[in-house]
């Protein structure tokens, strides 16, 4: 077990896990880790719209200093932003400061290396093992300090990037669309890219306050775009979270359409143009069996991974493969990204449905969801799912299922939460299933 990192970075509530001291220590350790050479080094700094952002930011800032690094500060950028500057200025560290889908009480931080990627298990231990430890003496001399410098222009960058992921025939041209930014780090660069890519806009979730991060918007809670979708009478709404690197879809109908079926679209037109790199897709534990036997019903495989899209991005990475996320809407396509981006995932989607000149509910219906039911079971301390009854009710739920479904248990990588999840052609039996275990996880961690 991590003290420090998560699935995610690091992550909790502000000013209460999140302090001034941890972040000023997370800078002056992740800083003296990537000093490699005899360069000048930098760091890019990206963060969210949360209000902690500003207390983070500057503490983040005082720690890399203190340690010889100069500091480039992006503002309010999504997360897959921070990694595309990152490589782009040649930095040597990559920092965006959110907690994505959470409320702005909590904030976190993620690390990218050089190479835009999020650091693995081994880096971040290198890095956890520094932060309990006393840096006096490895502190730059006076005259070694960094120095922080705000960059101008960051989001033009981002929607000029954003734009040329499609070819320059492409245009959303009478096509009318709701983009929910969630009150977060896209508010302003994904309007800016559909409306420049020729869509009219409604945009919702783009007065940002400090305190309304995903508050009732966002891809957490699309009744916002649903209803604006309705409304409008619009083709299609395009919800983002937070930190704007996980999408969600809601067609025409006002139906919402996950990142599974997203996944299905993408990699059924990818294989079409033959732009696939491996003859299959690569999802997490979580995503449905209906996207599993529709993939096989076209050719291509499902190769699945622990929940997390770094873990999705490794076995891409590892395996040669160009398309994985998640059921949530991390959605990862790496002909032109390095982590989940919400908006980038949304263009190619939008680029199908011109193509095929078709509405959105057809486009993004590839196949019926198995029923699946998911139960959280929050607890305080101790590991519920070690004990003798917790295991035994597992292993019943799981002959029950048998081959025509699946359980995944699983404790949450971001907070104190067991998640129980399972699927199979009988919902009535996924039901009982479920609770069953869930019955047994509360009564173990009372």
């Amino acid at each position: 077990m991590r003290k420090y990192f998560g699935t995610d970075g690091i992550r909790g509530r502000a000013n209460g896990v999140i302090t001034p001291e941890l972040a000023l220590k997370v800078g002056q350790a992740a800083g003296l880790v990537f000093q490699r050479g005899e360069h000048r080094h930098r760091v890019v700094i990206g963060k969210d719209t949360r209000l902690s952002g500003y207390m983070i930011e500057t503490a983040l800032v005082a720690g890399f200093t203190s340690v010889g690094m100069d500091v480039l500060l992006l503002g309010p950028v999504p997360t897959p932003a921070v990694a595309m500057l990152t490589r782009s200025m040649r930095a040597d560290l990559g920092v965006m400061i959110s907690a994505s889908h959470n409320p702005y009480e909590d904030n976190g931080i993620k690390l990218f290396g050089p190479d835009g990627f999020k650091l693995n298990d081994a880096i971040e231990r290198e890095i956890e093992a520094l932060i309990d430890v006393e840096l006096h003496k490895r502190l730059a001399g006076s005259h070694d300090l960094g120095r922080a410098k705000r960059i101008e222009s960051v989001h033009a960058r981002y929607v000029e990037f954003a734009k040329r992921t499609l070819g320059r025939s492409v245009t959303l041209d009478g096509l009318r669309v709701v983009v929910d930014c969630a009150n977060g780090a896209a508010y302003r660069v994904a309007p800016e890219t559909l409306w420049e890519l020729g869509a009219e806009v409604i945009a919702i979730g783009t007065e940002p306050d400090g305190f309304n991060i995903n508050r009732d918007v966002g891809s957490t809670a699309p009744a916002a775009l649903v209803a604006k979708v309705r409304e409008r009478r619009a083709d299609i709404g395009i919800a983002l979270d937070g930190d704007a690197d996980r999408v969600l879809i809601v067609d025409e109908k006002g139906h919402v359409v996950d990142g599974d079926q997203l996944m299905a679209v993408v990699a059924r037109s990818w294989k079409e143009d033959e732009r696939l790199a491996q003859p299959g897709i690569v999802a997490t534990i979580m995503s449905n069996l209906g996207l599993e036997r529709f993939l096989g019903g076209i050719g291509l495989g499902l190769a699945r991974t622990a929940v997390g899209d770094r873990y999705v991005l490794e076995h891409m990475r590892e395996h040669g493969y160009n398309l994985g996320g998640e059921q949530s809407g991390h959605i990862i396509m790496s002909d032109y990204t390095t982590t989940g981006d919400g908006l980038v995932a949304a263009l190619q989607l939008l680029s199908v449905v011109q193509r095929q000149n078709r509405p959105v509910s057809e486009v993004c219906h590839c196949f019926d969801p198995l029923p699946q039911i998911l139960k959280n079971v929050r607890y305080r301390s101790g590991e519920p799912l070690r004990h003798d009854s917790v295991v035994t009710a597992i292993e019943q739920a799981r002959e029950r299922l048998g081959e025509s479904g699946r359980l995944v248990i699983r404790p949450s990588g971001t907070e104190p939460v067991i998640r129980v999840m399972a699927e199979g052609d009988d919902r009535g039996l996924v039901t009982e299933v479920v609770d069953e275990v869930v019955d047994a996880v509360t009564r173990a961690a009372a």
